[in-house]
């Protein structure tokens, strides 16, 4: 899996790409514990380009966003690509987070 981040105020974007499962979760995690701070609690996800989730990714996705509204953000997941919005859909998960379709990425801040 490929990762990709970019911070702006108050929040950053992180962008994924390939499969998302239990042999990426650690980089994943390496990546994203390192983006919460006093001013970035939010985290917005650009899952366009994921291809595949397994039940290790989705409780890598559910860890961030308790850790992210204890500091006060969100998990916003951006362009979620069909694969990854069905399990979500499935798992009922799809309620838990803020779900956004953009004609841009994440990675593209306001």
């Amino acid at each position: 899996m490929r990762i990709r981040t970019e911070s702006g105020i108050g929040h950053t974007a992180v962008s994924l790409a390939g499969r998302f499962d239990a042999h990426e979760t650690a980089a994943f995690r390496v990546v994203v514990d390192a983006l919460f701070g006093p001013d970035q609690a939010t985290v917005r996800l650009d899952l366009s380009n994921v291809v595949f989730v397994d039940s290790s990714a989705l409780a890598e996705l559910l860890r961030v966003q308790k850790a992210a509204r204890a500091a006060g953000g969100e998990v916003v997941l951006v362009n979620v690509s069909d694969p990854v919005r069905i399990i979500l859909e499935l798992t009922e998960l799809k309620q838990v987070f803020t779900l956004e379709t953009t004609p841009q990425t994440a990675s593209t801040l306001s």
